[in-house]
C-alpha cells in the first residue's frame, strides 16, 4: 500500500459501509451522528500539538482526516458529492483566495494581500447572498472562538479600537458592572449571566489584541491549574490529613510550595 495516496483510506471506508458486509456501527451513522467524533478528533490533534507530542501527531490527523472520508462516503452514497469534488473545492478556493501566489498579484506587497483578501471574501459573500460582515459565522463554534470571528469580522470594517488602553478600559467597566449586579440585594441572575458575558467578550478582545488565541490559552491554564493543583493534592497527602481537613490558608501554602517548585525546575 502507498502511503502517499488516498484511495487505500478510500476503500477502506467503503467497505466499512458496505450493506451487507460493513460494520454495523459505521452503517448506522449520518452527517449529524459523526459531528462530535469530528469536534473530539480536532481536538485531539490540538491537544498533540500543544503538548508537543509530535510523534503521536500522523495517527491523530489520520482520525482526523478519516472524518473528512466519512462524510465524504456519506455524501457519495446520497449522490451529493464525493472525495474528489471537496478537493477540488478546496483546491479552487485556495488558489482564488492567493493570486498573489498563482495569479496576477505576484510580487504583492503584505498590505495588498491583504488588502485583496478582504474583497475576495466580500465577494464570496455576496455570491451567496451574505450581506452582513456577520454572515456565516458557525452558531456552534466555541463560544471564545466565535467571539473572535465576530470581532475580527467587524474590525474589517473599522469597527475597532486603534489603540489598547480603550480595550483594558472597557474590561475594567464590565467588571463594575458585573460586580454592580452581584451587590443587589436580590440579584437577578439573567442579569449577572447577561453582564458576565459582556465581561468575558472583553476579555476575548484583548487576547485579540494581543496577538492571542483565547481558547488556546484558557486549554493551557486548564492545564497549569490541573497540574499544580495535583502537586497540592500531592503535598495534602504527604501531610497525612484528609484534604477537606486542610484549611484554606494550608493549601494556598501548598500552591505557592507547587509553583517555587516550578519556577526552580
Amino acid at each position: 500500500m502507498k502511503t502517499n495516496e488516498i484511495q487505500p483510506l478510500l476503500d477502506v471506508m467503503s467497505k466499512l459501509r458496505d450493506p451487507k458486509s460493513g460494520c454495523p456501527w459505521d452503517l448506522q451513522q449520518s452527517f449529524s451522528s459523526i459531528v462530535p467524533f469530528t469536534l473530539e478528533e480536532a481536538y485531539e490533534v490540538a491537544d498533540t500539538i500543544e503538548r508537543m507530542a509530535l510523534d503521536e501527531l500522523p495517527d491523530e490527523l489520520g482520525d482526523l482526516l478519516f472524518q473528512v472520508v466519512f462524510y465524504c462516503q456519506l455524501g457519495k452514497e446520497q449522490g451529493l458529492f464525493d472525495f474528489n469534488d471537496v478537493v477540488e473545492k478546496i483546491c479552487h478556493k485556495l488558489t482564488s483566495r492567493h493570486p498573489h501566489v498563482f495569479g496576477s498579484l505576484k510580487g504583492a506587497s503584505a498590505k495588498e494581500v491583504k488588502d485583496n483578501w478582504e474583497s475576495i471574501k466580500a465577494k464570496e459573500r455576496q455570491d451567496k447572498a451574505l450581506y452582513s460582515v456577520l454572515d456565516n459565522i458557525p452558531l456552534n463554534l466555541p463560544a471564545l472562538s466565535r467571539a473572535v470571528k465576530i470581532q475580527k469580522r467587524v474590525a474589517r470594517v473599522g469597527f475597532d479600537w486603534a489603540e489598547l488602553e480603550p480595550v483594558v478600559d472597557k474590561i475594567h467597566e464590565e467588571i463594575e458592572e458585573v460586580l454592580h449586579e452581584v451587590k443587589q440585594d436580590e440579584p437577578i441572575k439573567a442579569q449577572v449571566v447577561d453582564e458576565m458575558g459582556d465581561l468575558l467578550f472583553a476579555v476575548t478582545n484583548l487576547a485579540r489584541h494581543l496577538g492571542v488565541e483565547p481558547e488556546q490559552a484558557l486549554r493551557q491554564a486548564n492545564t497549569k491549574f490541573e497540574r499544580r493543583f495535583r502537586g497540592v493534592e500531592a503535598l495534602a497527602k504527604e501531610s497525612g490529613k484528609p484534604m477537606q481537613a486542610h484549611s484554606l490558608t494550608e493549601l494556598d501554602h501548598y500552591w505557592d510550595k507547587v509553583k517555587r517548585n516550578e519556577v526552580c525546575k
